[in-house]
């Protein structure tokens, strides 16, 4: 491999990496505090703060417009959409886009939307850019963490027979879904949900967070039902309250004319995802909210689901997806009596007594459940509900910590401080001892370092303090393998070799004692990393990310530096040490 081709091997690594490292920096330090909180509030809250900027901003705008002003800075992002909307209504373009052109080209609701549009979309590119970036652990975010037992004794009780190893499994790993798919409305990112032993459950939530409110969501039982839809009942109901919409509910949405349905019927909301990912009602074609009425026994339980995925149809000319669903036994046995009994009928999926969805029941069916007519997007989201509405087990809190903030803070500046400390350390004793030599040692261990964080960002791992403890260490394997290099350079010079060759052969006899040395302990942090869990995990993992890059570093980077100062600086000499290294010729002439 040439010396040339070497070069730029390592340029187009190095900005890889800086590429992969990108999203951390541009998160951590280019984002202002503000803009983080806002990315890591809640879907609410993110929907307050957009609709509120656009009421501010909108009456802004036209105040500008009214005194002749340009358009304010904060809102030039309209200017581009104004030249489009002229554009395709084939208007004559303004001389000067002052606020008065800009507003002339939206009605009143377009300028609202567009600038809820522009906050809304900015929210969301903050959240993505907080994915893609290293994410802080428990013990130096600070957060909740819970233990949550599953009462198996009171599934075995609902379902009238003793458990299996499946029904086990089974429940705790639906149990999984619910948990993340719920958690998620408290803004919170990333959380760590993972089982452990055979009936606990461990929930690590990084940042800060309100027990209380996590609680609920966690200890939510959730439910998730089949119903068949009364038709005429859903007309003569959705008749009377077109007509009298302010006179059908009370305050607390109950009817105040309870003879409007039948007794065995109760009405509930039709329910979709507005632009937030929230519920949102749905609107009929008189503007007014939608309602279905549906029979009120419940014609299937959602427990009795035991998966739900998004295929495609099988019939070459249908393109949408569709959502199929297999039951367990039983419940396939309790869906095939309904169904033979209501083909043709509509049947509500009703989550929190909230109608999530509607599909006609074509022909009886058993277990395996299909429902079509849906967009992608629509399709996703119903199998997603189906699969964690319902909680298939009760949960009990068995332990929760919370971790303040400022603990968090005090973990990462000693952290950080016994991190850089330790570079420190080692960078001086390598300048100090090694002379020129050292110089190269430096900067292998900081393109070292850069490189770990930056495979560290690209695969998103957490970063924990044993993360840390694990760079550390890896610190100390990659001196260590410099200072084998270095004393086999040593030797070689002693025998009377010149730079050149001391270099090279240097290099080579160190290969295998570096290359021995870091795979044992790539093994060992394999087996951590599959063994363990939590800290273990993310120290094996840490570790084993170090010692690919200390390889590297030591021996590639390194060699090039060293190579480098032979060939382009035409250096005779190699700096290696503060004393003279004399050869052995040079010794027996001395000696004799």
């Amino acid at each position: 491999m040439s010396k040339r081709f070497r070069f730029f091997l390592i340029l187009g690594i190095l900005g890889l990496c800086f590429v992969f490292l990108l999203p951390t920096i541009r998160w951590y330090f280019w984002t202002p505090v503000q803009d983080q909180a806002r990315a890591l509030a809640s879907r609410e809250q993110t929907r307050a703060y957009s609709t509120g900027m656009a009421h501010a901003h909108l009456e802004t705008l036209i105040a500008a417009a009214r005194g002749g002003e340009d358009v304010p800075e904060e809102l030039a992002f309209m200017i581009p959409q104004a030249r489009r909307i002229y554009r395709s209504a084939r208007q004559p373009m303004p001389a000067n886009w002052d606020a008065q052109a800009v507003l002339r080209a939206f009605s009143r609701q377009e300028a609202f939307e567009a600038i809820e549009t522009h906050y809304r979309e900015m929210i969301f590119a903050l959240r993505d850019l907080h994915r893609s970036a290293v994410q802080l652990g428990l013990d130096l975010s600070g957060g909740l963490s819970i233990v949550l037992q599953a009462d198996l004794d009171a599934l075995r009780e609902r379902l009238g027979r003793d458990l299996t190893s499946y029904d086990r499994d089974d429940a705790i790993e639906r149990a999984l879904d619910v948990l993340n798919s719920r958690i998620d409305r408290f803004g919170l990112t990333e959380p760590v949900i993972r089982r452990q032993g055979t009936d606990q459950i461990y929930v690590e939530i990084p940042g800060t967070a309100d027990p209380e409110r996590i609680n609920d969501i966690i200890m939510g039982r959730g439910s998730l039902t089949f119903h068949i839809v009364d038709v005429e009942a859903t007309r003569i109901f959705n008749a009377f309250y077109n007509a009298n919409p302010g006179a059908t509910f009370d305050a607390r949405g109950e009817l105040l004319n309870p003879d409007l349905v039948r007794p065995d019927v109760v009405i509930r909301g039709v329910f979709g995802r507005d632009r937030y990912g929230l519920d949102e009602q749905a609107r009929n074609e008189f503007g007014n909210p939608d309602f279905v009425a549906i029979r009120r026994d419940v014609g299937l339980d959602g427990n009795h689901i035991r998966s739900a995925e998004v295929s495609r149809s099988p019939d070459p000319m249908e393109r949408n997806p569709v959502v199929t669903f297999l039951l367990d036994s039983e419940g396939g046995e309790i869906f095939f009596r309904l169904t033979s009994a209501n083909v043709g009928n509509p049947m509500a999926i009703v989550v929190e007594d909230r109608v999530r969805s509607i599909a006609t029941i074509q022909v009886p069916i058993r277990e395996a459940v299909q429902l079509t007519g849906f967009g992608a997007d629509e399709a996703r989201n119903i199998a997603l509900m189906l699969r964690t509405a319902a909680l298939p087990v009760e949960l009990e809190v068995v332990n929760q910590q919370s971790i303040g903030a400022s603990l968090g803070e005090d973990t990462i500046r000693r952290g950080l401080n016994a991190l850089l400390l330790g570079i420190a350390l080692v960078l001086v004793f390598m300048l100090l001892y090694y002379k020129a030599a050292g110089i190269n040692a430096v900067v292998a261990q900081v393109l070292n370092f850069y490189i770990m964080f930056s495979v560290l960002s690209a695969f998103n791992f957490t970063l924990t303090l044993p993360a840390i403890a694990g760079f550390i260490l890896t610190i100390g394997m990659a001196t260590d393998a410099s200072v084998i290099i270095f004393e086999r350079m040593k030797e070689e010079l002693r025998l009377g070799k010149n730079r050149k060759a001391a270099i090279e052969l240097g290099f080579d006899k160190a290969f295998w004692a570096i290359m021995d040395s870091n795979i044992t302990t790539f093994i060992a942090a394999l087996f951590l990393s599959q063994l363990g869990t939590g800290p273990i995990r993310g120290f094996a993992v840490a570790l084993a990310i170090g010692v690919f890059s200390s390889v590297f570093t030591s021996l590639f980077v390194s060699r090039l530096m060293f190579d480098f100062g032979t060939d382009v600086l035409r250096s005779k000499n190699l700096s290696i040490s503060w004393f003279p290294i004399r050869s052995e010729a040079q010794a027996v002439k001395g000696i004799s």
